[in-house]
């Protein structure tokens, strides 16, 4: 294919998959594209995530019960995607899935990913208050994407509220303390149980904070699973 087509996002957004960035595989670092598995076939990934409440609105309208709605949503929206505007080529959705790819690796290559004190990502548009939802093999050549550069803003923070924020002292050293954090949200009654209180303190991207039922969904997930890590070990 010679000439390049726009890649036809509008849908996705629509959707609640408002991040999006298109990978040429062939100018992916090799230790990142390792993360694929067998391209063989294909010619680029598309990484989609979303910012904001936008996409829990959307997942919540489906009135999906499964115990991932939020993936099955995501699976079900790019799939008919792909029927809609990529008919008869190849694919493979890596993401959600049990390929192991390196989803934060992708997003510092797309210029979304930058480290907090708290250990989640950090955007200065849309704070930490997004996630990476889909990745997805291709075998199509959409217009080039270029990186984002909008800074890490934690690095211009003076105040540091979740550092002040954490009732485990987990980012007090300078550096997280794991065992901290996970000791504190496996108390009885722990605060920090269904939500990080020092994610919730930072201000950056404070106008896309996510709906409480959104925050308790994906924290009694991972202290379900924080759970089972430590009776099995």
């Amino acid at each position: 294919m010679s000439e390049r087509l726009p890649f036809p996002g509008e849908v996705l957004a629509e959707a609640g998959l408002n991040r999006q960035f298109v990978f040429d595989l062939d100018g992916l670092p090799e230790d990142t594209r390792k993360t694929l598995g067998d391209t063989t076939g294909f010619r680029q990934l598309i990484l989609l995530g979303h910012g904001g409440r936008l996409l829990w609105e959307r997942v919540q309208a489906a009135g999906l019960t499964s115990e991932h709605p939020i993936d099955d949503y995501t699976v079900r929206t790019v799939e008919a995607w792909l029927a809609e505007h990529l008919p008869g080529r190849a694919y493979r959705i890596l993401y959600p899935g049990q390929q192991p790819v390196g989803l934060q690796a992708l997003g510092k290559l797309a210029g979304w990913h930058n480290a907090s004190p708290f250990m989640v990502g950090i955007d200065a548009e849309w704070g930490s208050w997004y996630a990476y939802r889909a990745a997805v093999l291709i075998d199509f050549q959409f217009s080039a994407f270029f990186p984002v550069d909008r800074g890490n803003p934690c690095l211009d923070c003076r105040s540091t509220p979740c550092i002040t924020a954490c009732p485990a002292d987990a980012l007090a050293g300078g550096q997280f303390d794991l065992q901290a954090c996970s000791g504190y949200r496996l108390q009885a009654e722990s605060s920090c149980a269904e939500g990080c209180l020092a994610r919730q303190a930072c201000p950056v991207g404070a106008e896309h904070h996510y709906e409480a039922t959104q925050i308790a969904h994906s924290y009694r997930r991972s202290l379900a699973m924080l759970r089972q890590y430590f009776k099995q070990s």
